[in-house]
């Protein structure tokens, strides 16, 4: 049959999706196989336009058991990678015929070749093993330190009351750490459950800045550290979630406090931000934190909205953080329309810019 003929039916098929005949050459490809390969509606053998073994296996033995069967086709575009599930089918091919197609015309087997990108599927699939793996590891250590503490009292330190005292006092230590993680982790829950509906109660950020900077002086003052707001002129009102808007400046700002050292200054301000491409042409207003603490290198900052990605793991669990922060501000921000910049460099602080649109 003509190449055409087949095609017209391949467009009807809302994937990727190749014909082949009974060697495995191909017979027709629709318009989204080319865009997945330029060559997917040549006449040549398949074998040499998807030169993956897994494929081209799964299609021997289609062709030769009559049975469906499924591969995995990996694909890069770029520097992104895609995953397509691919099924492929056994079917019938009407045979050349002069006269009218009925059923004296001849068949023979062919086989139908159809990609299904399952590239998101598979990310989520990983994020969520990671982050059932993270958890587990930040609970897991806490919880072995208090078993093997508790055991100890109950034990060799029955009578010790000094070491009693010192082993409670770290149990508390890691309780406190377990209930901060549990704290983020259903923060970072209830972000992610309405990041879709966009908030618009009217929030006046100087005062979100200022109940900040009240509830974080006392941290400020036992690290030696001072915290200064520049404020910006108008009223700085946009649509948002005060309580959310509250956490990201607070999180920003105490991570300032943590890593920035002792006596280290945090500079906050809030000024307008119309016109800034960030926002797409929208009204809005950027909030900065910045600290004049060690930086951060480069290499770091492209990751550091993960959860629980660390720059140094020993000394954030040291300082009481959870590793999951950043990626809240993140997930609020992303929620308000806003952008999150970070810019750092070692030995010259950091620099945190928040930039949310009025409406």
């Amino acid at each position: 049959m003509p190449h055409d003929f087949y095609k017209s039916y391949l467009e009807a098929v809302p994937l990727p999706a190749v014909l082949v005949d009974a060697k495995a050459r191909i017979l027709a490809g629709n318009a989204a196989a080319v865009q997945l390969n330029p060559h997917a509606d040549n006449d040549r053998p398949l074998i040499v336009v998807f030169r993956q073994p897994s494929l081209n296996s799964a299609i021997d033995a289609c062709l030769k058991d009559g049975q469906s069967h499924r591969a995995i086709y990996t694909h890069s575009d770029g520097p992104q990678e895609h995953r397509f599930e691919v099924t492929v089918s056994s079917i019938n091919l009407v045979g050349e015929s002069e006269g009218d197609l009925d059923e004296h015309v001849s068949r023979t087997s062919g086989a139908l070749i159809c990609f299904q990108d399952v590239t998101e599927g598979h990310k989520l699939d990983q994020m969520r093993r990671e982050f059932v793996a993270n958890v587990s590891h930040e609970l897991r250590t806490p919880l072995t330190a208090i078993l093997g503490f508790v055991e100890t009292l109950q034990g060799p330190a029955r009578n010790d009351s000094t070491a009693t005292a010192r082993f409670l006092g770290i149990m508390s230590a890691e309780a406190s750490r377990m209930n901060r993680l549990v704290g983020d982790l259903l923060s970072l829950s209830r972000v992610e459950e309405v990041s879709r509906l966009r908030p618009t109660d009217p929030v006046e950020l100087n005062q979100i800045i200022g109940a900040v900077l009240r509830n974080l002086s006392s941290m400020a003052d036992a690290n030696g550290s001072t915290i200064s707001f520049t404020p910006t002129s108008e009223t700085a009102i946009v649509g948002g979630d005060a309580d959310q808007l509250l956490q990201v400046v607070t999180n920003l700002v105490e991570n300032a406090l943590k890593y920035g050292g002792e006596n280290t200054h945090v500079d906050i301000s809030l000024r307008s931000a119309t016109g800034r491409t960030a926002l797409k042409g929208d009204n809005g207003f950027e909030i900065t934190v910045r600290d004049d603490g060690p930086g951060i290198d480069r290499v770091h900052i492209a990751r550091l909205t993960e959860r629980f990605y660390r720059i140094d793991s020993h000394r954030s669990r040291e300082k009481g953080g959870t590793g999951l922060g950043l990626a809240i501000v993140k997930h609020i921000v992303n929620r308000h329309r806003g952008r999150l910049k970070i810019e750092s460099e070692l030995g010259k602080g950091s620099v945190f810019r928040v930039v949310l649109p009025v409406t």
